[in-house]
């Protein structure tokens, strides 16, 4: 698998996720009381899978691969995926702080959180598209085979040393779990 291919791959789990983070959006605004545990496990899957692996993949190997090659991390397809990174945090970060709000009974708290929620799906779904569909054929155009195998192997150290024995499995098994819920 192609280092892009694994990058695809951990988008669909991520979208997993992000389903089921619409639903329980759609649920509050419907007058749902939040549920809090769910909630709080998808936040930590954005954390952790998302952001600590998936997007620490990009931008600390595959975006500085593609700087090396001529694409600039700051204008173009990269600097807006960075960019696109930061509000992501900013949702999730939002929706935590909401969340807190919700669990200490501040129930007005709760529509705030599902702004956030909606806010992170819509700005993942186009941002997964357009990493998808244009900057990983372009990546895919420009690394060399070099470059892939590289990055193969860097990808794995972050998952092996940075998240940890099994704990990128574990967000696989959690994210269909969220899923189906």
């Amino acid at each position: 698998m192609t280092p892009t291919e694994t990058l695809k791959h951990e988008h669909q789990v991520i979208l997993l996720v992000l389903g089921r983070a619409e639903r329980e959006a759609q649920s509050i605004h419907g007058g749902a009381a939040v549920d809090v545990d769910t909630i709080a496990e998808m936040l930590e899957f954005f954390r952790t899978f998302a952001d600590g692996c998936h997007h620490a993949k990009e931008e600390r190997q595959l975006f500085p691969a593609l700087a090396t090659r001529g694409m600039s991390p700051e204008v173009g397809p990269v600097a807006v995926m960075l960019a696109e990174h930061e509000q992501g945090r900013a949702h999730v970060r939002g929706a935590a702080a909401a969340l807190a709000r919700v669990g200490k009974g501040e129930t007005a708290a709760a529509v705030a959180l599902a702004g956030h929620l909606e806010g992170f799906v819509s700005l993942l779904r186009a941002h997964i598209f357009k990493e998808d569909n244009i900057l990983f054929p372009m990546a895919d155009q420009v690394l060399s085979a070099e470059d892939q195998e590289t990055l193969a192997v860097a990808f794995a150290r972050v998952e092996a040393e940075e998240i940890g024995p099994g704990v990128h499995e574990r967000f696989h098994e959690l994210a269909h779990r969220l899923a189906q819920g």
